[in-house]
């Protein structure tokens, strides 16, 4: 594949793009649509915005914005103008937003109105201060300082050239979502974003410009921005936005409502979903292919999901370091139940300890060589040397390869449990839990016995009316797994703990128990 050019911008790719069909319908959100044409326009106009404010080459911009078509215009326009911007989760704290604004140094923000006073709370508890603050659809007064994000923009003049950054400039920030500790500040160029679209969007997933895509991993994340941004519109394609939580009932208005013919999820959702008594029927919907990531996919779920829509779900795993997907399954190749096999571009390794080669049908540290891997953890060195070695980026997850190719995930690196001098894969357990017509969600850890020796637990969600016992879920594992890998304890909870991204957090179960 050719190499990029000296000078690229790619917010000006995508202009470039789809220059011919500027009245084509880019996106679709709770307000109404944004045609292609208009989409250049408005980033370019808040390009202009930027500019006029004072803000310099690199210097970044914190994005604190739901899903509406002003997500994309200000993500673009600050690509345009050379301007960093540091998309975030809109759940978390204001503690969490404190820290972001202090880490990235932001010089502004742009925010949407519902999310101004949780913001106004963060600006409260540190000292770092914004030159400018910009907010789209206000729902309130706003306060000293901010500025109606639609009034800046109408009343601006396009930035007439995109700034001369290059393929290896720092594009955009996203903070990884880790289980622990502090969020890490991810640095993407722009050319990362070239890509993931030519690697993956293009090839693997085959969108075209008749595609609608909705996505519900939100485009703050890394998923979710390739997603509803930078595959569909390096092929012309429409996308559904939704700013609330894609819950089952949200997610089928969309369905029903635009008929998006591809759509993004995670295992958690397609779950939820199929345990919906408002499941729509196969002819209310146009799906014709949908994508998971984020968790390994139970091979019953996507079995389920297929015999009920006739649709695939393309399983694949990326990270937030790598930016998208690098190891998937793929239309006419899909083994469930695995992850697929390396997507062409990407190199994978699984090392064992001593970091060499594991053999197929051993548990060994996944890890990947590509052209979309960040630059660096800002401000992180540590960290950055850990992950980021040589040309390889350790992902910490991981996986068995077998004598076919196809790659299935073992686990985090540190949530494998070793039973009896074997490993056990927390994962292989929970996805057999869920096949139990009972249970909607199950997660599992290690606990310590009277004599130190590492037992499996479960943590069983059952379904609305459901109901099981332990010993039938023991034996149900039993029947279907080498003994040892049962589950020794069950509990039954009413929800599992998760992160913002909607990951299961074990270390939290393990907390709760080492407290007990």
């Amino acid at each position: 594949m050719n190499e990029l050019p000296e000078r690229f911008n790619f917010a000006q790719h995508l202009f470039d793009l789809n220059r011919d069909h500027a009245k084509r319908t880019a996106y679709i959100d709770d307000r109404g649509t944004l045609s292609y044409g208009d989409l250049q326009d408005r980033a370019r106009r808040l390009a202009g915005v930027l500019v006029d404010a004072g803000l310099r080459r690199e210097e970044r911009v914190l994005m604190l914005m739901h899903d509406t078509s002003d997500w994309p215009v200000c993500f673009l326009g600050c690509l345009y103008a050379g301007v960093v911007p540091v998309a975030v989760n809109t759940l978390l704290t204001a503690d969490d937003y404190a820290y972001m604004l202090g880490h990235s140094r932001a010089q502004a923000v742009l925010v949407s109105g519902a999310l101004l006073p949780i913001l106004h709370s963060a600006m409260a508890l540190g000292p770092h201060e914004v030159a400018a603050l910009w907010v789209s659809q206000p729902t309130q007064t706003l306060g000293k300082g901010a500025v109606d994000l639609e009034n800046a923009i109408s009343y601006a003049e396009p930035l007439p050239a995109p700034a001369a950054t290059g393929p290896d400039d720092p594009g955009f920030w996203l903070y990884s979502s880790g289980s622990t500790g502090k969020p890490k500040g991810t640095v993407h160029t722009h050319g990362n974003l070239w890509w993931t679209a030519e690697l993956y969007g293009k090839p693997v997933l085959g969108l075209t410009r008749d595609d609608v895509c909705f996505s519900a991993a939100k485009l703050y994340f890394a998923y979710g921005l390739g997603n509803a941004l930078t595959f569909p519109l390096s092929v012309g394609a429409t996308v559904v936005l939704m700013a609330e939580r894609p819950t089952p009932d949200a997610t089928f208005q969309r369905w029903v409502d635009h008929r998006p013919t591809v759509f993004f999820g995670a295992p958690t959702g397609f779950a939820g979903m199929l345990a919906s008594p408002r499941l729509p029927a196969r002819a209310q919907v146009a799906l014709r292919m949908c994508s998971s990531a984020g968790e390994a996919l139970p091979a019953d779920i996507a079995q389920r999901f297929k015999a009920h829509f006739g649709c695939d779900i393309i399983d694949g795993i990326g990270s937030t370091e790598m930016l998208h997907i690098f190891l998937s399954n793929r239309p006419g190749d899909i083994r469930y139940g695995s992850t697929g096999k390396p997507v062409p571009g990407y190199d994978i390794a699984l090392r064992g300890e001593d970091g060499g080669t594991v053999a197929d049908g051993e548990v060994g540290d996944l890890y990947i060589r590509g052209p979309s891997a960040a630059l660096m953890y800002w401000n992180n060195r540590d960290k950055t040397r850990d992950t980021f070695q040589g040309g390889w980026t350790k992902s910490g997850d991981k996986y068995v390869r077998d004598a076919d190719g196809y790659y299935t995930y073992a686990g985090r690196s540190d949530d494998m449990l070793k039973v009896s001098g074997i490993y056990v894969s927390p994962f292989e357990v929970e996805a057999t839990l869920m096949q139990h017509t009972a249970v909607l969600e199950a997660a599992v850890i290690g606990v310590l016995d009277g004599e130190g020796l590492t037992k499996t637990k479960a943590f069983v969600v059952l379904k609305d009316g459901q109901a099981a016992t332990d010993d039938e879920l023991k034996t149900f594992v039993k029947d279907r797994l080498a003994p040892y890998k049962y589950p020794r304890l069950i509990e039954f909870v009413p929800e599992l703990p998760k992160t913002a991204t909607g990951k299961i957090q074990r270390f939290r179960l393990r907390e709760q128990e080492a407290r007990a």
